[in-house]
């Protein structure tokens, strides 16, 4: 399997890139800093320079040619202020998502977050509000894609070591953390999980091996 991850260098995109490299597949990492592509490779991935807030259609779609599956992993990160969260999370991914289209791509998979449904919340800090509305309309923009889909929504990242434990629902948990590396197991296993296409799935640490969690998801 070839696989195209957006966001190349993030902490969950090179875990992700180091297991699908472990299992025999092939990924090609969109990376916006050519400075970054010795991570890449250490990870065991081909790294292309493409920036998602510049690039545009045509020029992605070449980079999924011949791909068998996408994975949005982009962000712009805390503390980049309320434009780029809606150039990176929002379309940042649509534009992948329309190069998926353009290049034939099905299978998209796309990492979300959880706590969209707060956005509107007072209690919510104005700047992770604009986050969250941002990643919502990213899950939107895919919903109505004909593609093979499905939103990864994980819980508050910690980078502690991997448990290879997790529960998975579709739609809600109760609030949990989760480390970055299980779900970038989580991300390997849904890459062949044809039961996960059009579910939106949260993502916590809990006690259920990855691959068994996955396979559950109804």
């Amino acid at each position: 399997m070839r696989v195209v991850i957006a966001g190349g260098h993030g902490q969950i995109a090179l875990l992700l890139e180091q297991q699908l490299a472990t299992r025999g597949d092939a990924a090609t990492a969109l990376v916006r800093n050519p400075d970054h592509f010795g991570d890449v490779q250490e990870a065991g991935a081909v790294p292309v320079l493409c920036d998602l807030e510049s690039a545009d259609l045509d020029s992605v779609a070449a980079y999924l040619n011949g791909a068998d599956a996408a994975v949005f992993a982009a962000g712009a990160g805390a503390g980049s202020g309320a434009a780029r969260k809606d150039t990176v999370d929002y379309g940042a991914a649509a534009l992948f998502a329309s190069a998926c289209v353009e290049a034939g791509v099905r299978r998209f998979v796309q990492v979300s977050t959880v706590g969209i449904e707060s956005a509107d919340s007072p209690s919510v800090d104005p700047e992770f509000a604009v986050y969250l509305k941002a990643k919502k309309l990213a899950e939107d923009d895919l919903k109505a894609r004909d593609l093979d889909w499905t939103i990864l929504r994980p819980g508050p990242l910690v980078d502690d070591a991997p448990t290879g434990l997790v529960t998975l629902a579709a739609p809600r948990l109760p609030r949990a953390s989760v480390t970055r590396a299980d779900v970038a197991a989580v991300l390997a296993e849904l890459l062949d999980a044809p039961n996960t296409i059009g579910k939106t799935i949260e993502l916590v640490n809990g006690e259920t091996p990855v691959a068994e969690a996955v396979r559950a998801v109804l």
